[in-house]
């Protein structure tokens, strides 16, 4: 898939340090078309980067709400919405803080999640936008702690993922929320220049063999009973 030229194709701008749609975000674009949203149908955008997700589905009738901790990305998601001429409500903080209490039937999430050498996850940076700790799962844990107070009954999760980071660790942590959990799509894609300069790293701790030269992305599906 031709990334750049697909974002196009979707009217997406990215100002300078903001993570531009690739291959995972859409993969998960993908998985969003096949769920059922009803007009106003509410749905959350964790980590919403350009905001090509939260604009998709906004154009089905949604009302959305887009957060990300980045202010370029809060400002990028909002031109692009404006752009689309569609309505969401972009807000600044960190996952669900400015939304507390809040209850969606649909919860959309591409976190950060590729396994970093440098320990806890960067503060500022554009790195923020893709390394999360050793394992790669510091925001992806805290997705899974949060869904089972986001999603309404019948609600759905959608969050994408490397299999680096633990797929079956994901499924199992959604579970024991008492959610309904399961892979619905995967893709394998050509390593990007941020596991390719710390490839042996990655192979060092087990993560990959020697022969391995594509990325395994999953999406996973989770639902409130």
């Amino acid at each position: 898939m031709n990334t750049s030229a697909a974002s196009r194709r979707q009217g997406v701008r990215t100002l300078p340090g903001v993570y531009a749609p690739q291959h995972d975000t859409h993969l998960l674009l993908r998985a969003l078309a096949r769920e059922t949203v009803h007009p106003g149908s509410e749905v959350i955008d964790l980590g919403t980067g350009s905001g090509l997700l939260a604009v998709a589905a906004a154009r089905r009738g949604a009302q959305v709400t887009a957060v990300d901790v980045g202010r370029r990305a809060v400002l990028t998601a909002r031109l692009n919405a404006r752009l689309a001429r569609q309505r969401v409500t972009v807000h600044r903080g960190d996952l669900t803080d400015p939304v507390p209490g809040r209850m969606y039937d649909l919860v959309l999430s591409n976190p950060p999640y590729v396994p970093s050498p440098l320990g806890p996850p960067p503060r500022r940076g554009n790195a923020r936008a893709w390394d999360a700790g050793h394992d790669g799962r510091a925001v992806v844990d805290r997705i899974c702690d949060a869904a089972p107070y986001l999603l309404r009954r019948g609600g759905v999760l959608l969050m994408v993922h490397s299999d680096l980071t633990g797929t079956e660790a994901t499924l199992r942590h959604l579970s024991r929320g008492g959610l309904k959990a399961e892979v619905s799509d995967t893709a394998r894609v050509p390593f990007g220049p941020v596991l390719r300069s710390r490839l042996p790293w990655l192979r060092g701790r087990g993560l990959l063999d020697e022969h391995t030269d594509e990325e395994k992305l999953v999406v996973i599906r989770a639902e409130q009973p």
